[in-house]
């Protein structure tokens, strides 16, 4: 690995990770059943700066910003490597927004370049350019037919020689990255480079890559998990990171299975339907086998249980591994509430699920488990170098303050908003959890979704939905039914106060849940203690609306049931 105290910059190490590791495979690009790319790491350092020398004839230089709207593949890791050795600031934006919504950020950001790919250009509003004031348009894979406008080319042209290197400061932004919501005005978050290097530091010493390691980039890259995951890390180390440009489940499949996949880092929904595979194919066998399934997994469990041994559990579970992906060594998993049976789960057959904690104005990655020995119910302990202090605490939960190296330096453009986060060198989370006595902190919420009851109770929507998971549905959310729909009554005529809880439940088929779904449902919700019991629930068959990292954007989902749901059909859960 490249030790990243000696080096001022991304751009710096990077290059330098290239000259180490140049005849190792750095990039494969795969579309659906076939390597349609292999890349070494001296032929991306040669792609990386000519694509340099295309931004410094644009005049990209020393806090420039350059603007990313693509999916994940190996031109966007390129593409990001020069604009890190010219010195620029990095915007990587999310493909899967509207054109609409990434033009919205584009303007707020204002990059000298958007270096992004025909279909992500296509969807922009035409009148965009102007606005913004992006002075080049760098498209990849446009059609020989089509003819650009001016102030574009195609990225496939790319100029010969290199273009020059431009030398940063830890103390100089690296990135200016916006955080999962888009509602309302843009919050982005400008990180530095120290943020980087020290992040890459602390985690690199828990969770080394090596030389022969494959990534499997499957979240989006603007994302920051990925983004450390799928592009600086692995490249610091020699590794490899693969990318599929089809992410359909029979494809993702595919790569896991013979691309000799290492790493990957999922969210909470991804690691789901991981579980929904394997549980799926052990119906399938026969009741014998099943119970045979379940005494090696408790044995491996029994062997493993100080720390992992990945050969051991290959030995014994090497059926399931060969499903899953047979040189799998762990999952990183962050993003959301990560349900513990579930991550215990995939520890007891031998693929050990990292779960962390972190936030976009936090780098990355605040807590992680250490794996000595592995924690389900909790995100870890704090990393070297991180504070964490729990505030305005009550029956021990308060809201997650932390203080490190890897907060970031603030929101462009939005003093008023960064002093309300930022004070005196702490970070104000808006996460509300509590530390254990050995230092793991747990999560129980966002501030912002808490809801107080008529009695004062305060309840975390998520710790409510944890009780319902494994439903027979494909998800349930919980709002207060005030929030959504003031002065209300379910269908049988039972009035709702304005903090009672509703389940918002998207059916697996169909627009209704099965019977013995909705038994199973009040069966749960009795078990709860009466102030955080729902009240009533709600079948929604369109999909959630939801974040790049996968969480639900509870606001615009609000929106969607207020404008569109027939508040008759509410059914009351109180019996």
């Amino acid at each position: 690995m490249i030790p990243p105290e000696r080096y001022r910059c991304l751009g710096e190490l990077l290059r330098d990770s290239f000259l180490q590791y140049k005849t190792q495979t750095a990039l494969i690009e795969c579309d659906r059943k076939r390597e349609s790319e292999t890349l070494t790491y001296l032929e991306v350092m040669i792609r990386g700066e000519r694509l340099a020398r295309r931004l410094e004839d644009a005049d990209v230089g020393a806090g420039e910003r350059v603007a990313i709207v693509m999916s994940n593949q190996s031109k966007w890791l390129i593409a990001a490597y020069a604009a890190l050795y010219r010195g620029a600031v990095l915007v990587p934006i999310d493909f899967k927004l509207s054109g609409e919504e990434q033009a919205v950020l584009l303007r707020h950001c204002r990059p000298r370049v958007l270096v992004t790919e025909y279909p992500e250009w296509r969807d922009l509003p035409e009148a965009l350019q102007p606005e913004a004031e992006i002075g080049l348009v760098i498209v990849s894979e446009v059609p020989e037919k089509i003819e650009l406008p001016a102030k574009h080319v195609r990225y496939e042209d790319l100029p010969e020689g290199r273009g020059t290197f431009v030398q940063r400061e830890r103390s100089d932004h690296a990135t200016l990255v916006y955080s999962s919501g888009t509602g309302g005005a843009p919050k982005g978050c400008l990180l530095t480079h120290d943020n980087y290097l020290e992040q890459y530091r602390t985690l690199i010493e828990l969770y080394p890559f090596e030389v022969g390691d494959r990534y499997f980039s499957v979240l989006p890259t603007n994302h920051a998990i990925d983004f450390m995951c799928g592009f600086l890390g692995p490249f610091a180390c020699g590794a490899t990171v693969v990318h599929q440009r089809s992410l359909r489940p029979e494809f993702v499949r595919w790569v896991m299975q013979t691309r000799g996949i290492t790493h990957m880092s999922v969210v909470p929904l991804l690691l789901e339907a991981f579980e929904r595979r394997i549980t799926e194919q052990l119906e399938e066998k026969s009741e014998v086998t099943q119970h045979l399934f379940e005494g090696i997994k408790q044995l491996n469990a029994s062997l493993t249980l100080s720390k992992p041994r990945r050969w051991m559990s290959r030995r014994l579970l090497k059926p399931i591994h060969d499903k899953i992906g047979p040189e799998l060594k762990m999952l990183f998993c962050g993003g959301a509430f990560v349900d513990k049976a579930r991550a215990q789960l995939f520890y007891d057959i031998g693929v050990p699920v990292v779960i962390g904690y972190g936030l976009t104005e936090a780098c990355t990655v605040l807590t992680v488990n250490d794996m000595k020995p592995f924690r389900p119910d909790s995100v870890g302990k704090p990393l070297e170098g991180v504070e964490i202090e729990i505030r305005d605490a009550s029956d021990g939960v308060g809201e997650v303050w932390v203080k490190s190296r890897t907060v970031f330096a603030g929101y462009l453009d939005e003093p008023e908003l960064t002093a309300e986060v930022l004070q005196d060198g702490w970070l104000r989370t808006g996460d509300r959890g509590y530390l254990d006595p050995s230092g793991q902190l747990h999560l129980v919420g966002r501030s912002k979704n808490m809801i107080v009851t008529a009695g004062g109770k305060n309840i975390h929507p998520e710790d409510i939905e944890g009780v319902f998971d494994g439903l027979d549905c494909e998800e349930l959310v919980v709002f207060a039914s005030g929030f959504v729909w003031p002065k209300s009554k379910t269908k049988d005529g039972a009035a709702l106060t304005g903090e009672e809880l509703v389940a918002i439940v998207r059916p697996k088929e169909g627009t209704q849940l099965p019977a013995g779904a909705l038994d199973d449902l009040r069966r749960r919700n009795q078990s709860l203690p009466d102030f955080k019991r729902v009240g009533a629930m709600l079948e929604w068959t369109d999909e959630f609306p939801r974040t790049a990292s996968m969480k639900v954007k509870r606001n615009v989902l609000a929106e969607q049931l207020r404008d569109g749901a027939d508040r008759s059909k509410l059914r009351s859960l109180s019996t």
